[in-house]
């Protein structure tokens, strides 16, 4: 009886890792920071809100696809930011807050990460010290946002433009 009670367990421990490995593990901004502080990575940024049906169609689609997540895990810290929060957020020693705008407003994170352009889903790229590469915005399938995934992941922006990279990503 032991034994099938440990087998149990067992089980489910193998389970619940191979569940967790096939989701992305989202943090909060100040998880992020605080972890490439202790493990330096880039981070990559999901900027969405909650009126936006090409964020839910990237989460339900792009976000769970097998080499996505494994990247993604492997190679950045992952953030799923709600450019329209209320609360606050401190960032790189700032506090950013909530700006009233006529029936919705924005986070003024969001618009330093998305320089101004509030467009939704858009994928925010950080290097291990917080400096912005770059946003990029609209609703990408898998295909398409891992050249960029492994272009900034690689370091390969630092030697070569985007154009360039791709004639030689497979």
């Amino acid at each position: 009886m032991k034994n099938k009670g440990m087998i149990f367990w067992v089980l489910l421990l193998v389970s619940s890792v191979t569940i967790a490995q096939d989701k992305i593990k989202w943090m909060t901004m100040e998880q992020a920071q605080a972890a490439t502080k202790v493990k330096p990575k880039k981070i990559i940024i999901d900027a969405y809100t909650d009126w936006c049906g090409w964020c839910k169609k990237m989460d339900a689609t792009t976000f769970v696809d097998k080499k996505v997540v494994e990247y993604i895990n492997s190679n950045y810290y992952a953030v799923k930011f709600n450019a329209e929060q209320k609360e606050p957020i401190v960032f790189n020693g700032k506090t950013y807050n909530f700006v009233p705008n006529g029936a919705r407003g924005y986070h003024e994170l969001a618009n330093l990460l998305l320089q101004g352009k509030f467009s939704y889903p858009t994928t925010i790229y950080l290097d291990e010290k917080l400096n912005l590469l770059t946003p990029v915005p609209g609703f990408l399938e898998p295909a398409q946002l891992n050249p960029i995934l492994h272009y900034f992941g690689s370091g390969s922006y630092l030697t070569m433009d985007f154009a360039a990279y791709q004639k030689t990503y497979k």
